[in-house]
């Protein structure tokens, strides 16, 4: 990604698979880092069944977490790379 992506245009969009266009579910918020405003992972509500075969890391709130280094373009979608989430 290029472009510089803010955080709330993130929130609300549909997280889908690069590799097999799998629906992940919504991004629901943000984390970052405050001191620098880097965006760190995306938290998910609306999961999808396929989102538990990758195994993802939760939030103290149970929101699965998916590593913003794993986004691969943003648009009416949020593009993620599963190989990248692991």
């Amino acid at each position: 990604m290029t472009e510089k992506v803010r955080g709330k245009d993130l929130i609300g969009k549909t997280i889908v698979s690069e590799e097999k266009g799998k629906r992940f579910g919504e991004v629901t918020d943000i984390s970052f880092v405050s001191d620098t405003g880097e965006l760190m992972n995306l938290l998910i509500t609306d999961v999808t069944p396929h989102i538990k075969e990758l195994n993802l890391q939760e939030d103290q709130r149970g929101r699965h977490m998916i590593p913003f280094s794993a986004v691969k373009s943003v648009g009416d979608f949020v593009i993620v790379s599963s190989d990248d989430i692991v």
